[in-house]
């Protein structure tokens, strides 16, 4: 079993349950899945970009990408509706807990001047997002096999009531806040 999984069994419920006043263990905020995502506008010009997305995502979460699609088209953009424009995966279950733990104590601290993550990124329902802006920041990526730093985002998404439950979720999961 996973470190922070486990961790999160032992210690943290019982700490959310004392904190945010909750009755009954199944009321206790979880984590559910994370998303990353990463979308391309220049998938439009040069479809190549789109197979090495599919590739760094796939070594940097374990599982293969689905490719998503423009649901409309925006003649400002010059999209077409059908057209591929991003790759996403969606993690649940044992591969998830490992990712937010290699997120949280290894790739995070990797970014330069690091001084936390926005506390400001919920949506109101309790997931959090939070964007990086290279995928150079995982230790599973190569440089010298990339051909274009690329950006993506990553959501996690709780099964919190509210944005207040959420942020003590992560916070006790070792979520690297900015302070003020």
């Amino acid at each position: 079993m996973n470190q922070l999984k486990e961790r999160y069994q032992k210690e943290i419920v019982p700490s959310l349950m004392k904190s945010l006043e909750l009755d009954n263990i199944m009321q206790v905020p979880r984590l559910q899945k994370v998303v990353v995502n990463i979308g391309m506008g220049e998938a439009n010009d040069n479809p190549k970009a789109l197979d090495s997305a599919v590739t760094d995502l796939s070594t940097i979460t374990g599982q293969k990408p689905v490719i998503t699609k423009a649901r409309k088209s925006i003649s400002n953009f010059k999209l077409r509706e059908g057209r591929a424009i991003g790759v996403k995966v969606t993690l649940r279950g044992e591969r998830m807990w490992s990712f937010v733990d290699r997120l949280m104590n290894v790739v995070l601290p990797r970014v330069r001047d690091f001084r936390g993550v926005s506390a400001d990124a919920f949506d109101g329902r309790g997931n959090y997002t939070l964007g990086l802006r290279e995928q150079l920041i995982f230790p599973e990526i190569e440089y010298d096999k990339i051909d274009k730093v690329r950006g993506m985002e990553i959501t996690m998404v709780t099964t919190a009531a509210n944005d207040e439950q959420a942020a003590s979720l992560l916070r006790e999961l070792g979520m690297p806040f900015r302070k003020g």
